[in-house]
């Protein structure tokens, strides 16, 4: 199946340029991902290319989209392999990603626990969490993977039962769903209190197919499903994702790429929803890139972000910007201590 991801265009993206806004903030971008794909390739090379882009990103932390399985063995075991592939792609760079969210098939239910021991295992400490892929709509016009999910995986036992096994190990659980899907999310978290659950992308607030993300019904039936969400304590959120074709933003479609003065105006109603809702101590923003770069430049989405949390106390910015995500994840605080984590240029 084609990708449902709008094609990175690097001559397109050189056509705005803007300069760094307040650059000595430190940053955790705690959700990228990296592949080789027919729809291009963004592997270590890639990434520090963006993460050179004059903000102080300090580390990341890599998110599984089927990248290097193994091609043979037992079935269970061969998202195993893309640990050992990112861990290879990246030899050298120790915080880049300083974390891997790993792939376990939960519909194995209690079944998994061999395959998260494997992963934590390939992993060298690096296995934070684990995600499915999850996110479903009946409607065929909201799509955001190359192969989605049937319905119903998050409600079934099983996948309860696989999550349960996750909270053993100590790991906690990514999940990507749109917002028709959240209850399901919520009842997941209320039966896992001891499971800590971050949800991607906001919460997956749509503009495609019946969904129109200006019309306020649909708005407010976001933010109704988020807000029961964000009243269990296990839960986090992160803040991105609006370089996805299920948001709707077409900003792909202008002549010259966004400025992050716009993204900012345009995102703001859904980040301050986030902020109110879980606020920032249980809130993180993300690059989602390279999905989200086919829309935007990664100096222009930090820029965006620090002009959405510019009213805020440093103290809620430096949690929106890595101390949320290093205390949900179990990464070492000290990197964003002091200069000395900053990325050599």
């Amino acid at each position: 199946m084609a990708s449902p991801h709008h094609t990175v265009r690097e001559e397109w993206l050189a056509l705005m340029q803007e300069d760094i806004l307040a650059p000595g903030q430190p940053i955790f971008d705690c959700h990228h991902h990296l592949w080789h794909r027919a729809e291009g390739r963004y592997g270590a090379e890639e990434l520090m290319a963006d993460l050179r882009a004059g903000h102080d990103v300090r580390a990341s932390l890599f998110v599984q989209c089927r990248t290097g399985y193994r091609v043979d063995g037992p079935e269970a075991l061969r998202p195993v392999g893309e640990v050992e592939t990112v861990l290879d792609w990246t030899r050298g760079q120790d915080r880049f990603p300083v974390g891997i969210i790993a792939m376990a098939d939960l519909q194995l239910g209690d079944s998994v626990r061999p395959v998260l021991d494997a992963l934590i295992e390939a992993g060298h400490g690096h296995v934070k969490g684990i995600r499915n892929t999850t996110a479903w709509h009946a409607d065929p016009l909201v799509r955001s993977n190359p192969k989605p999910p049937p319905d119903g995986l998050l409600r079934s036992d099983a996948f309860r039962d696989g999550a349960q096994a996750v909270a053993a190990r100590g790991l906690s659980l990514d999940v990507w769903a749109y917002q028709t899907q959240l209850d399901e999310v919520r009842a997941l978290a209320a039966t896992l209190p001891d499971l800590t659950i971050i949800v991607n992308h906001c919460g997956g607030p749509l503009g495609v197919g019946p969904h129109d993300r200006f019309a306020p019904e649909n708005f407010q039936n976001w933010r109704n499903a988020l807000a029961a969400i964000a009243a269990l304590p296990n839960t986090r959120i992160k803040i991105g994702g609006f370089g996805l074709g299920v948001f709707g933003w077409p900003y792909t479609d202008a002549a010259l790429p966004p400025h992050s003065a716009t993204l900012a105006e345009d995102w703001r109603p859904w980040v301050e929803t986030c902020f109110d809702l879980f606020t920032p101590r249980r809130a993180m923003f993300e690059s989602n890139f390279p999905v989200d770069k086919g829309q935007f430049s990664y100096r222009a989405l930090w820029n965006a972000f620090k002009r959405l949390a510019a009213s805020l106390s440093r103290d809620d910015q430096d949690a929106l910007f890595w101390r949320s995500a290093t205390q949900s994840y179990g990464i070492d605080q000290q990197i964003f201590a002091h200069d000395t984590g900053r990325i050599p240029s």
